[in-house]
């Protein structure tokens, strides 16, 4: 996406009101003309933690899931370029499409595992998270350092190339190998 990679991971938060599960709609708003998806490995939270070690971050984990992140990217844009925080791009209602959780017993290898998005039965994003920036304990401590992680707590890793625009009518079809899947599809408001 043309940004510059970070020391440390770069975070927002996205509101409740966000999540949408499968066979969901993720809805245009009328604020934005831009909107894009982002495919994501996600991390559950099973145990609280503050100041997680590194060695110990995988013993919060209670599971995985697949996740869209949604962004406003017209209203990101004009967010980043006055240095204003990135809520109301990233927190309108449906933006955070999830799919059904899996249990980390299940998910032995969850750095090792395809990450897919096609749109309109088109692929869009293809990679693995073996690709990601920043492995998953180096993730959670990092953020467990800033804001004691909860049970039930979900943490979004990070999208591979290939974000692109949503439109009207699109169908979304995500899938984290053969451990999860998600479908959506977009209408405007």
């Amino acid at each position: 996406m043309n940004t510059t990679v970070t020391e440390d991971p770069l975070l927002f938060l996205k509101p409740a009101s966000s999540v949408i599960f499968d066979q969901g709609t993720i809805i245009i708003p009328a604020l934005s003309q831009c909107l894009h998806h982002e495919v994501e490995l996600g991390v559950i939270i099973g145990k609280k933690g503050k100041q997680i070690k590194e060695r110990k971050a995988m013993n919060h984990v209670l599971g995985y899931l697949v996740a869209l992140d949604i962004t406003a990217r017209d209203i990101q844009s004009t967010a980043k370029k006055n240095g204003w925080p990135w809520a109301i791009a990233k927190g309108f209602d449906t933006f955070a499409p999830l799919s059904d959780a899996v249990v980390k017993e299940k998910v032995p290898h969850p750095q090792e595992l395809p990450l897919m998005l096609k749109i309109n039965g088109a692929v869009r994003q293809n990679s693995n998270t073996n690709q990601m920036i920043y492995t998953l304990e180096r993730i959670i401590s990092f953020i467990s350092d800033i804001m004691t992680l909860e049970r039930g707590d979900l943490i979004l890793t990070g999208t591979p190339e290939g974000v692109g625009e949503l439109r009207e009518g699109d169908v979304l079809e995500a899938n984290l190998g053969s451990v999860c899947r998600l479908t959506v599809n977009v209408k405007r408001q």
